[in-house]
């Protein structure tokens, strides 16, 4: 069996034929020579996929934050959503932004790291350094493009147990997500319930229904249809299909927030103008806004990620995977769990958090629950929310207490 290696920063940069833009070169950069630390899997260590297919080699590229302790049971694993990544708590090397869920983790905060470890990697199939469709083939030397395989959220945990494995932690104190995160969290605590002391589903389900799938396949449609995807290509040449990315971004964006944010936020009010144009540009603050983020987006997202991953959340099933009974996942698992949801999501409502608890109550599984009243849809489990934050934070007090979790002395 192959050795892992892990490096921190370093330099380089995959060529391409023809010139991009400042930001899209610079997250090219980040593809082959992350800012993050990365973890190494050689070719003799090849990574089995649900597929069949054999991936090799396999980097993982992943942030830290805190100190692990000296007998190893304070760490926590935080699982990002579609388009997150590594930086959870810290300014992104491409945007420039804080971290997706400063307000969460770090010191003082909910996820502490004054008193964990806190590891947060970029997802099998991402585009911030972790391997991906924009990742080198070996056998090319080009991207992989669409010689990518096709993944599933179980591929995502595999590889995460590589890395979990690679930094010599037995068990996870916790694991913790929300939405794509969250399904990574349950797949967490189905396969690997001798590792996971803790887990924290937030905003997610146990399955992807049919409207799920649907708006994914508006934005893979919209993505597909750019000329400049060429067929997945696009990196051969040095381009990027900007406009289907970014229209891709504005449909999934709308599932994100609840009507009465979208409503309370920008109403019917024009951007900046007095009057209707009677044209096509953005007359309304919506459209301007929806805009923004399609635009800003493709600065830092990968197209051909977004189809690949978009893709394994459909797939995700827990309950067909096990023989089609929900509870048959958890059965035997020692895990305590919190599961979370919000009133106002729409896209993983709170019936959906409350098939997983059923399915943990019919297992005599250790499970709390909480719905959040909050009017900010999806998105909410990433905004400023007290009664949020307060429960996640009472959650792992009372866990570190009942453990008996000791930081002791720090590893070095």
């Amino acid at each position: 069996m192959g050795t892992s290696s892990d490096t921190g920063t370093s330099s380089g940069i995959g060529a391409t034929s023809a010139p991009l833009d400042g930001k899209a070169d610079q997250r090219l950069s980040e593809v082959h020579s992350p800012s993050s630390r990365v973890a190494v899997f050689p070719d003799d260590a090849p990574l089995k996929l649900e597929s069949g297919q054999l991936l090799a080699p396999l980097t993982i590229a992943y942030q830290t934050y805190g100190r692990l302790n000296a007998d190893k049971s304070n760490a926590i694993l935080v699982c990002h959503a579609l388009t997150g990544d590594q930086y959870v708590a810290d300014v992104h090397p491409v945007t420039g932004k804080p971290g997706w869920w400063q307000a969460l983790v770090g010191a003082g905060k909910p996820v502490d790291t004054d008193r964990f470890f806190v590891i947060c990697p970029n997802i099998l199939g991402g585009c911030m350094g972790s391997t991906g469709p924009a990742s080198p083939n070996p056998k090319t030397g080009k991207p992989y493009g669409l010689d990518f395989p096709v993944i599933t959220i179980g591929d995502m945990v595999d590889a995460q147990v590589r890395l979990i494995d690679h930094l010599g932690i037995d068990v996870l104190f916790s694991v913790i997500g929300g939405s794509m995160g969250g399904m990574q969290v349950l797949e967490w605590a189905a396969r690997h319930k001798d590792r996971v002391a803790t887990a924290i589903p937030i905003a997610t389900a146990p399955w992807h229904t049919a409207q799920n799938i649907a708006f994914h396949e508006v934005g893979r449609q919209a993505v597909m249809a750019d000329p400049e995807w060429r067929g997945g290509a696009y990196s051969e040449v040095g381009v990027v299909p900007k406009n289907g990315l970014a229209v891709a971004r504005m449909a999934a964006h709308i599932t994100y927030l609840s009507e009465k944010a979208l409503q309370g936020k920008f109403g019917r009010n024009l951007q900046n103008r007095a009057t209707r144009s009677f044209s096509f540009d953005a007359d309304f603050k919506i459209e301007s806004y929806l805009r923004h983020q399609g635009s800003t987006f493709v600065d830092r997202f990968d197209a051909n990620s977004y189809l690949y991953i978009t893709r394994a959340m459909d797939y995700f099933d827990l309950e067909g995977a096990h023989g089609g009974k929900l509870a048959n996942a958890f059965t035997g698992t020692q895990t305590q769990f919190c599961v979370v949801s919000f009133t106002s999501d729409w896209l993983y409502p709170t019936r959906d958090s409350k098939a997983i608890v059923k399915a943990l109550n019919a297992v005599a599984a250790n499970v709390s629950f909480v719905e959040i009243e909050s009017d900010k849809g999806h998105d909410a489990f990433l905004l400023d929310e007290p009664e949020f934050h307060a429960t996640v934070r009472g959650f792992l007090t009372a866990a570190m207490a009942k453990r008996g979790l000791s930081l002791g002395e720090e590893q070095g």
